[in-house]
C-alpha cells in the first residue's frame, strides 16, 4: 500500500466517525435557527389557535392535533422579537419535550440540514439578542450563522408544568 493511499483512507476514516448534526432550519426575523430533527414530530401549516386565558404571554393558546390538545408556543415572543403577522410562510414546528408534545410557531421553515458537529461552538453569552440559556451552539456556515437551540430549555419547569395543566 503506497502511503498516499494510506492518508486517503485516513480521511475516508475519520469523515465516517465524524458525528453529523441533521437539523431543520427555520427563521425568526432575519436570524436562522436549528432544531435536531429527531425532536422534531411533524411541521404544519399555520392553523386557527384557541387561546387560553392566564397563560403566559408567549403562550399563542392550543391545537387540536389529531386529537390531541397541543400548547403552542410563538418563539418571536418567547425571545423578544417584535410582532410580526402571519403568512403563508409561517410554520408550527411540533417537538416532543419529554412527555410533552408542543408545538413552536416559526416565521418559516428552511430546510433539513446536515452539518459536522465539529462546526459548531458553545454560544456567546448572547446571540441576536437571545440569551444562551436557549441556545446549545453557534455552526459557522459557509456565509451565515445557524443558532442551534435546546427545545427543553426554551421552557422553564414552572412553564413546562402550567402548559401540562392546559392538556
Amino acid at each position: 500500500m503506497t502511503p498516499a493511499l494510506s492518508v486517503k483512507a485516513q480521511k475516508e476514516k475519520k469523515v465516517q466517525t465524524e458525528e453529523v448534526l441533521q437539523l431543520v432550519s427555520f427563521n425568526i426575523g432575519q436570524e436562522e435557527f436549528g432544531l435536531d430533527i429527531q425532536r422534531i414530530q411533524e411541521i404544519n401549516r399555520m392553523v386557527d389557535i384557541t387561546r387560553v386565558p392566564n397563560s403566559p404571554e408567549f403562550v399563542s393558546g392550543v391545537i387540536n392535533l389529531r386529537g390531541k390538545v397541543i400548547p403552542i408556543i410563538e418563539l418571536r415572543k418567547r425571545f423578544g422579537f417584535p410582532p410580526k403577522e402571519k403568512d403563508k410562510n409561517t410554520r408550527i414546528i411540533v417537538v416532543e419535550l419529554g412527555e410533552a408534545v408542543i408545538g413552536f410557531i416559526v416565521d418559516a421553515v428552511q430546510e433539513v440540514i446536515r452539518i459536522p458537529k465539529n462546526i459548531t461552538e458553545p454560544p456567546p453569552p448572547i446571540v441576536a439578542g437571545i440569551g444562551s440559556e436557549y441556545i446549545t451552539a453557534v455552526a459557522k456556515l459557509e456565509n451565515r450563522l445557524l443558532i442551534l437551540l435546546d427545545p427543553d430549555r426554551i421552557l422553564l419547569e414552572k412553564e413546562k408544568q402550567q402548559l401540562a395543566m392546559t392538556n
